[in-house]
């Protein structure tokens, strides 16, 4: 999946007055943003990232209330606006009690009204705080975590109902580890600099946090020594981020009646109930060690020390939603300590993001109707449907694979489902009851809901028609266990390319490369290879080709550790391998298609640059991202996506149209010898 993804091209489509510049008010004398965004005194061959983005990144520097700036937060920034359009005419409309126009404008204007927000306080909580303080022994302890793990907060473990990883047909249970307030393990035991620096500051938080709840100094230091002491006990039986991503080992089916037996003290067929799951007969525990623990720290810690902690859980899940100081200290610690951010956003886009988020399915539908050019759907599958038959060429070609094999690859690629531009019907919030009393209330009452929505789908038969995004989400993903992509067409504007549609270089360096094939290649990396046609963990490989695959994703592991981001700080290969292998295959398989196009074939230059150095400036553009050195840490302690300057020389450096392209030469900084240089698909 990629959390940045790129704007949606649709080639054909008429762009539309409301987002862009008609047609015929584009300027012929426009400069080509792929011209413009180089920074020339930066050699190519040296990095190429920034010799295709450096230009740009001199002239827009990071605002300091943003994480990065580039490509997605440009984007970002037309379809927050678009959505505020949205928002502001519902609010304004006095629309009927129920429809999806006042549940929008509604929420929307509860959250901008800072007055009542601030009068309220933490008061939106009191119910929720007061279950907390009648817990009284263990059964009332667990019945309480798992209530709150129905309102959005997420207290001492991890859990979700999705499909069954070997039987696709089926929805199961799923338990995971989890409750910890910074998140990755690693947080907590990393002993660099910065990490030491961070949990200090995350201890002075809870303190903090503790202290608008209403204790004394005395009380805050305790609570945030408990705090900080049960969820490092947690950490220390947690795998990290690279250990996740086997899905034999981290796939653990057993009864309900073995699960409790494992955990003496946690009854988990009452929690179910609560969490209103019935009938349950199996699970599926990711890290079972992490449960026995759980198990022993349930007695170890006293129910008063479970209480804080709890509450604390509660209000860190809400604090973004609270009165001011809850806010402010939320974003200090979340976005300032651990991101480098200095400044919050404007106020009317961080409630526009949590109204998307809340209800995208609601915003999404007005979206559709109002923003988004008919014909998207037809002309994005067109562009998939040539990605995925030029992937058909190469893996016919390939001289690693077995013809067993391949004939297996082949079939599960025939059969990936592509859902582009926008489900054919929506999800129903009927039942969400939105007011402008309350904006925590409203925020819960959606978590409510979304938890419900999941929860019920436990013993029914798995739907693959839903929508894991939104249309109006700039991402894109692939489930394996569907053997399907998704990609939104939330957004057709390309910068630099309003009033115009671009030239194919852009189109398949973007929208081929870094969205269809990565996407794609998602169903053949070091996870989504486990998975077969139908969408089961099930071996489709003959010993020997395994083997071989298995060395070709060691390779870009090896590659990709190497490569020093921050003084000291290395990306995490094994936990970015798929990710990298997704990257690889899908530029390879965007210039594949791009060499089918006149474009390529009559070598039309435009604006100075050939075809070939289009393409790859295209690519480059993709991942224009500039990330603060704060954000960019955490990026790699947590992210499976390796930073975007390698999204973009990592691939490169393995593509011999690229060596030639850019007079690539031994001794340049992204010299690979081609013995050395990896292909996979």
């Amino acid at each position: 999946m990629n959390y940045y993804k790129v704007a949606l091209l649709v080639a054909g489509i008429a762009l539309f007055a409301t987002s862009c510049k008609k047609e015929q008010d584009f300027d012929p004398n426009a400069p080509d943003v792929l011209v413009t965004n180089r920074d020339t005194l930066i050699n190519p061959s040296d990095d190429f990232f920034s010799h295709a983005n450096g230009g740009w990144f001199k002239k827009n520097p990071i605002p300091d209330s943003e994480r990065s700036n580039g490509i997605f937060r440009t984007i970002g920034d037309t379809i927050n606006s678009q959505i505020k359009q949205i928002c502001e005419k519902s609010a304004a409309e006095n629309a009927d009690k129920g429809t999806n126009k006042q549940k929008i404008g509604d929420f929307y204007a509860s959250g901008m009204d800072t007055l009542t927000i601030d009068k309220q306080g933490i008061n939106p909580l009191k119910n929720e705080l007061a279950k907390i303080d009648a817990v009284k022994d263990i059964p009332t302890l667990l019945n309480t975590i798992a209530y709150l793990h129905t309102i959005g907060a997420s207290p001492a473990f991890g859990f979700y109902v999705g499909q069954d990883d070997k039987i696709s047909t089926k929805y199961a249970l799923f338990f995971y580890q989890g409750g910890l307030g910074m998140g990755n393990r690693d947080y907590y035991f990393n002993t660099d600099k910065e990490t030491v620096a961070i949990r200090t500051e995350y201890v002075k938080h809870l303190e903090a946090i503790s202290k608008l709840m209403g204790s004394d100094v005395t009380s805050a230091k305790k609570n945030a020594e408990v705090i900080m002491k049960l969820e490092t006990e947690l950490a220390s039986n947690s795998r990290k981020l690279e250990a996740l991503r086997d899905p034999i080992k981290n796939y653990n089916k057993m009864s309900l009646a073995q699960f409790n037996g494992t955990t003496p003290n946690i009854a988990w067929d009452k929690l179910l109930s609560t969490m209103n799951v019935k009938k349950a007969d199996t699970v599926i525990v990711g890290q079972p060690e992490f449960y026995k623990a759980l198990d022993k720290t349930i007695k170890s810690y006293s129910i008063n020390d479970w209480k804080t902690y709890l509450k604390w859980d509660l209000v860190n899940s809400y604090s973004s939603y609270l009165g001011k100081d809850f806010e402010k200290q939320n974003f200090y610690f979340y976005s300032t300590v651990m991101s480098g951010v200095k400044e919050q956003k404007p106020r009317w886009k961080r409630v526009v993001e949590q109204t998307d988020s809340s209800l995208g399915e609601l915003i999404g539908q007005v979206y559709v109707e109002e923003y988004l050019p008919k014909g998207t759907k037809e002309k994005l599958l067109e562009i998939g449907n040539n990605i995925r038959d030029v992937y058909a060429e190469r893996i016919k070609k390939l001289d690693w694979m077995s013809s067993e094999t391949k004939k297996k690859a082949l079939s599960k690629l025939s059969k990936i489902v592509m859902k582009v531009g926008y489900p054919d019907k929506w999800k129903d919030m009927s039942s969400v009851s939105i007011s402008r009393d309350t904006y925590c209330a409203n925020v819960m009452a959606v978590n409510k809901w979304s938890y419900n929505d999941m929860a019920a789908k436990f013993g029914k038969p798995v739907d693959r028609t839903e929508w894991g995004m939104y249309p109006q989400t700039y991402n894109a993903y692939y489930s394996p266990s569907n053997n399907e992509i998704c990609v939104p067409a939330c957004n057709i504007i390309v910068p630099g390319f309003e009033g115009r549609m671009p030239d194919d270089a852009i189109l398949y360096g973007i929208i081929g490369g870094s969205t269809f094939g990565h996407e794609i290649t998602h169903g053949f990396d070091d996870q989504g290879s486990q998975y077969d046609e139908n969408g089961n963990l099930n071996n489709w490989w003959t010993a020997e080709d395994l083997k071989k695959f298995t060395a070709k994703t060691k390779a870009i592991v090896n590659q990709y550790s190497k490569y020093e981001a921050l003084p000291g700080k290395f990306v995490n290969g094994d936990a970015t391998q798929g990710e990298n292998i997704a990257d690889l295959g899908g530029v390879v398989m965007g210039y594949e298609a791009f060499k089918k196009t006149n474009q390529f074939k009559e070598n039309q230059k435009i604006a100075g640059l050939s075809p070939n150095q289009r393409f790859f400036l295209a690519y480059g553009y993709a991942w224009m991202v500039n990330i603060k050195p704060e954000s960019l840490a955490q990026q790699l302690m947590t992210d499976v996506h390796a930073p975007a300057k390698y999204r973009i020389n990592g691939p490169l450096s393995n593509i011999e149209e690229f060596y030639k392209t850019f007079n690539i030469k031994e001794g340049s900084k992204m010299f690979i010898p081609a013995k050395d240089r990896i292909v996979i698909w």
